[in-house]
């Protein structure tokens, strides 16, 4: 049985890149009427401590390499909120 795709987001997100904090909702009826009727708009919100000192393009860039092969297979679009702890 396939798992929901936001339990398989958490999962990788949680391995790569261990947060203090993380939300992943899927924002798929937001975005009924677009190609597969919204299927796969994701939202992440994390905070990690591997994002201290990064920029925000190498955070995002840290968030697809732990989502490999996800963003090609069920995830059409993400939005991401990605900042180190005390920010």
């Amino acid at each position: 049985m396939n798992r929901p795709m936001v339990d398989q987001i958490r999962e990788r997100l949680q391995l790569a890149l261990t947060p203090v904090e993380l939300e992943v909702l899927d924002e798929g009826h937001k975005h009924a009427g677009h190609a597969n009727e919204g299927k796969g708009h994701f939202h992440v919100r994390i905070v990690s401590a591997a994002f201290a000192g990064q920029l925000p393009l190498k955070r995002h860039r840290m968030i697809y390499a732990a989502l490999e092969g996800l963003m090609d297979n069920g995830i059409h679009a993400l939005s991401i909120d990605a900042r180190a702890p005390d920010r």
